[in-house]
C-alpha cells in the first residue's frame, strides 16, 4: 500500500480477474462515515472525483510502469477494468491509495492524491500488490512477512524511490541510498495498514528483504526511471518471441 505518502496494497488471486477486499486488517484505506461530508459543496466533490478519474485514465493510458503491469496481470490471468477494479474515493488521514484483496479493487485517495505524478507512483505501488496477489499465495491478512515482500518490492520498483522523489523529500545518501529508501519506505507502509510497534515491522522487512529487493519481475530490472520502464515493457511484449527463436 502506498501510505500518503506511505501507501498500502495487496493483490489478487490468480484467474480470478483481481477479485477480493482488505478490510479486517486495515489494510485498506479508510473512509469517511457515509452521510458526513468531506467538503462543503457536493460540486466540490465531483470536481475532485473528475479530476481523479481523469488522471486515473492518463495513467493508465501512457505510463510504462503500469502499461506493462497491465500486461502482466493479463498475461497471468488477471486482467483488470478500470471501472470494475479501481475506485476514486475520499479517504481518511493521508493515506494516498490501496490494494482491497477481498474485491481486487483499488482504491485511490482522490483527496489526498496532489497530481499527475503521484497518481502515476499511487496506481504502480498498488498494481505491484495486485501482481503479487495474482501469481503468489500470499497471505495478506495473518502473516506480515508476505506483506513485508509485497511491501519492499512495491517501493523498489514503483519508482517511489526514485532520486527525484528523494530529493523532494530532502533525503541524501550515496551509499546504498536507493535500499534504505526501500527499507523504509516497505516499514512506513507496513505501519500504516497493521497495528504492530516498529520493530515488529522493521523485523518482518529484515527477513525478506534480500529475496524480495532481487525479485524485479515482471519488469525484469529495477525501472528507476520511464526510460527504464519502456525498455523493460518493451522486453516483456517480445518474450515469447525470444523463446520461440531458442
Amino acid at each position: 500500500m502506498e501510505a500518503g505518502p506511505n501507501e498500502r496494497g495487496s493483490g489478487p488471486a490468480a484467474g480470478e480477474q483481481l477479485q477480493q477486499r482488505h478490510v479486517p486488517c486495515q489494510v485498506f484505506p479508510e473512509q469517511p462515515d457515509q452521510g458526513t461530508s468531506q467538503r462543503g459543496f457536493l460540486s466540490s466533490f465531483f470536481t475532485s472525483n473528475q479530476k481523479c478519474q481523469l488522471m486515473l485514465l492518463k495513467t493508465l493510458e501512457t505510463n510504462p510502469y503500469v502499461k506493462l503491469l497491465l500486461d502482466a496481470m493479463k498475461y497471468s490471468g488477471c486482467a483488470v477494468n478500470r471501472e470494475r477494479h479501481f475506485s476514486c474515493e475520499d479517504c481518511n488521514g493521508n493515506v494516498s491509495g490501496g490494494f482491497d484483496a477481498s474485491t481486487s479493487q483499488i482504491v485511490l485517495c482522490q483527496n489526498n492524491i496532489r497530481n499527475q505524478a503521484h497518481m502515476n507512483r499511487v496506481v504502480t505501488h498498488e498494481l505491484i500488490h495486485a501482481f503479487d496477489h495474482c501469481r503468489a499465495h500470499v497471505d495478506w491478512f495473518t502473516n506480515v512477512r508476505h506483506l513485508a515482500c509485497s511491501e519492499v518490492r512495491a517501493a523498489n520498483l514503483s519508482g517511489d524511490c526514485s532520486l527525484v522523489n528523494e530529493i523532494i523529500r530532502l533525503r541524501f545518501g550515496l551509499k546504498q541510498h536507493h535500499q534504505t529508501c526501500v527499507r523504509d519506505r516497505a516499514v512506513l507502509s507496513i505501519l500504516a495498514v497493521r497495528n504492530i510497534s516498529k520493530e515488529v515491522a522493521q523485523k518482518a522487512v529484515d527477513e525478506v528483504f534480500e529475496s524480495c529487493f532481487n525479485d524485479h519481475e515482471p519488469f525484469g530490472r529495477i525501472p528507476h526511471n520511464k526510460t527504464y520502464a519502456k525498455y523493460a515493457h518493451r522486453d516483456f511484449q517480445n518474450r515469447d518471441r525470444y523463446y520461440s527463436n531458442i
